[in-house]
């Protein structure tokens, strides 16, 4: 609460108002004193002077305070809408088979090309993506588990091989039945080394760097991998690590070659992390709403503590709204020192 307190008061309110930034629609409203109505971010209506302005942090808050919904940006809406997605995505999860977009959206009760545009704001992707995403999981935790490729894609929905290898060819970073099997069939090469953070784990396969992470040893990598032909370095990923350890003493925003996958959402999420400049930050609430999903905050913080490769997908880059620093998989005091070597100062206090 003491955050959002922070959000409404510190001006970032008004400057979402100001832009109609439909990022913030469903975190506060505004209310006019003058007129008597409280509106979302994005209302397209003409702007009041700041100084009738007060912000509460929803539409009940206001109602309280005597205020009533506007009829044109509908602010007490977004909420609905959000349900309505949050419904779908539950219908989706359930369903042996994607339902039909008709079908999903009268069971919301939403117009199908309204519900289509709503659904694919607040996720980023469209329903018949979002189902195709869930289905390419599966198949990942069935091959996983030890499942034969066929078991596999019939458990999760495939209706033939043929699909199946399309899409996760896709989605992958190795082929199908190195998934099922822990990796087998992989080669990942594997250095551990100091670094100004500390130690260092940096593995690769031949297509680039599939993790870098501080603290990890090479129990926790053939943990993830149990079957793959996990090798000490001898020389083939120098480069790679030496080009890594410079981007923690030396930000740069050169890019080195990754193999990671995650999830769709998360995918997204490092793409974006990725297009952050040296020396520069994001809040969450921008990453949420730069990959299509305003609404998924919380969801992005998560996409971040789950990112393989620390530095090279820069989610250190990543803070609070209200300018703290957020949470940090490696440690905060690493996040700390790996902003200040961008120029980007944070008091220690900050850490408490």
């Amino acid at each position: 609460m003491l955050m959002v307190t922070k959000i409404i008061d510190g001006g970032a309110a008004w400057a979402a108002f100001e832009q109609r930034d439909r990022a913030h629609d469903g975190r506060f409203v505004g209310a006019v004193r003058t007129t008597g109505i409280y509106c979302k971010p994005s209302c397209p209506a003409r702007h009041p002077k700041r100084e009738n302005v007060i912000f509460y942090p929803d539409g009940a808050a206001a109602r309280a305070a005597g205020f009533r919904a506007c009829m044109r940006c509908r602010p007490d809406e977004v909420g609905r809408d959000r349900e309505a997605v949050a419904k779908a995505v539950r219908l989706i999860e359930k369903a042996d088979e994607m339902p039909l977009l008709a079908d999903l959206a009268a069971a919301v009760g939403y117009a199908p090309h309204h519900f289509q545009r709503l659904f694919t704001r607040d996720l980023g992707v469209s329903p018949a993506a979002y189902a195709r995403g869930l289905r390419a999981r599966r198949a990942e935790n069935h091959l996983l588990e030890g499942k034969s490729v066929t078991e596999a894609l019939y458990e999760a929905g495939y209706a033939a091989p043929s699909r199946f290898y399309a899409e996760a060819g896709e989605r992958l970073g190795m082929a199908p039945s190195a998934w099922r099997d822990g990796g087998r069939g992989a080669v990942i090469r594997f250095v551990t080394t100091q670094s100004p953070l500390g130690p260092l784990l940096i593995a690769a396969t031949e297509k680039g760097i599939c993790r870098l992470t501080f603290g990890e040893e090479e129990g926790a990598l053939r943990k993830k991998f149990p079957n793959a032909d996990i090798r000490p370095d001898d020389g083939t990923i120098a480069p790679w690590v030496a080009a890594a350890l410079a981007q923690i003493e030396r930000p740069s925003d050169h890019q080195l070659p990754l193999d990671v996958r995650g999830t769709a959402f998360q995918e997204r999420v490092w793409a974006e992390l990725r297009k952050i400049p040296a020396g520069q930050t994001r809040s969450y609430a921008e990453i949420a709403a730069a990959v299509g999903s305003p609404g998924a905050v919380r969801a992005v913080g998560t996409a971040n503590g789950s990112n393989p490769v620390s530095v090279l997908v820069p989610c250190h880059r990543v803070i609070r709204l209200d300018g703290s620093l957020g949470g940090y998989g490696g440690g905060l005091q690493n996040k700390v020192t790996l902003l200040a070597a961008e120029g980007i100062k944070f008091d220690e206090p900050t850490l408490l």
